[in-house]
């Protein structure tokens, strides 16, 4: 089985992480087509790939996306652009992550490394930087990145937002592009959590550390040009997760609650045996191994996969707030994303759910390569602004 890594400070090596965060982003608008679309208003080298001897390719025209290789085994309708980033990853020989420790897999470069080189092949130019932003530390050992609107005074709508890498690898340089892309769009503040991880830090200490920023931010809006009245929570992956959780938790220590979730294939259960998870044993960044993998290195024992703060699909949902989930094609949590939203819509949640084909895990940031992604930022930015107008 071929994995693929995301790494800990791969994009702040590339690059200073402001201009990170703008790599990979675009305006949103594009005319992508989704599998699926739901809103629902509740009533009561094992990829396969035919590798060449350079599978960098050249593209034939500035601004091009297009792959080089036959499709793979694993994705025959894999979306072309998505495709081209894929043989990109292919590129860095990454090994398997069960091959590794998870301190060796946090050096690996990563699909927004990938990304970023397809810009490059295909001539695609970094879009200006429109967010201002700086480091800060929250609390003993959680920091976050703010990301600030450039012009305007505020108080803006507050986004508190949680990166993805199954609570072991990856920070928020990088998943930098997509709060970025928040900042911009919405035109909010963006803070972008630094949690620590797995298996230095065990369950549940993402999804302790996930909460105590969110309640840091709530009282510490103003400081930051937010409004703590308008703020809502987004992750991705593992964060999607722990932005779920924060929600559940700031309902159960009644808290206030976030005024609007943007979930992207969040990781929602623990069953490595589901269809999707079946379907996705070779695919690329993420597998089915990979995942097994990540739940080994978060969990205490066994006993914590089925907590509900892990396994979501068993949580209580009631009296959450209004949620989008954005799911992928290609990803072995896709059918954990669709159980989430329906169970949503049944404890009476308002949910717009939206399945993206030809795409993979970790699509979201890749904007500026992959149209669906530029759809799909398009989707969350118009529900997070109409919740937090």
């Amino acid at each position: 089985m071929k994995q693929f890594t995301s790494r800990s400070l791969s994009l702040a090596v590339l690059v200073a992480p402001a201009l990170a965060g703008s790599l990979l982003l675009s305006s949103c608008g594009s005319n992508s087509t989704t599998t699926e679309t739901t809103t629902t208003t509740p009533a009561g080298d094992s990829t396969g790939m035919a590798a060449k001897p350079d599978s960098a390719g050249t593209a034939s025209t500035p601004g091009e996306v297009k792959p080089t290789m036959a499709k793979p085994a694993w994705g025959l309708n894999i979306k072309p652009e998505m495709q081209a980033v894929i043989e990109q990853l292919m590129s860095f020989k990454n090994k398997p992550f069960p091959e590794l420790t998870a301190a060796q897999a946090r050096k690996q470069p990563s699909a927004a490394d990938a990304a970023m080189k397809q810009m490059r092949v295909s001539g695609i130019p970094a879009p200006p930087l429109n967010c201002d932003t700086v480091t800060k530390a929250l609390m003993p050992g959680v920091k976050a990145r703010i990301y600030t609107p450039k012009g305007g005074n505020g108080p803006f709508p507050v986004i508190v937002y949680y990166h993805g890498g199954g609570w072991v690898i990856a920070t928020n340089d990088t998943y930098a592009a997509s709060a970025q892309a928040l900042c911009e769009q919405v035109g909010a503040v963006v803070v972008s959590v630094e949690y620590r991880k797995g298996p230095e830090h065990k369950f549940p200490t993402a999804h302790d550390d996930s909460f105590a920023a969110y309640q840091y931010v709530l009282k510490n809006a103003a400081s930051m040009k937010g409004d703590p009245n308008k703020v809502a929570v987004v992750g991705e992956s593992a964060g999607g997760n722990l932005a779920c959780n924060v929600s559940i938790m700031a309902r159960d220590k009644k808290v206030a609650l976030p005024k609007y979730q943007v979930l992207v294939y969040p990781i929602a259960g623990s069953d490595t045996n589901t269809p999707s998870y079946l379907a996705n044993t070779e695919t690329a960044p993420l597998n089915k191994g990979g995942m097994e993998w990540f739940f080994k290195n978060y969990q205490r024992t066994p006993a914590d996969l089925k907590d509900p703060r892990i396994n979501l699909v068993a949580a209580d949902l009631k009296g959450l707030e209004p949620t989008t989930i954005i799911a992928a094609d290609y990803d072995p949590l896709t059918s954990e994303g669709k159980t989430l939203a329906d169970k949503l819509t049944a404890a009476g949640v308002k949910t717009n759910y939206k399945k993206y084909d030809g795409t993979t895990h970790e699509f979201f940031g890749m904007a500026a390569v992959v149209p669906e992604a530029k759809d799909a930022q398009g989707v969350a930015v118009s529900d997070l602004k109409g919740a937090l107008k």
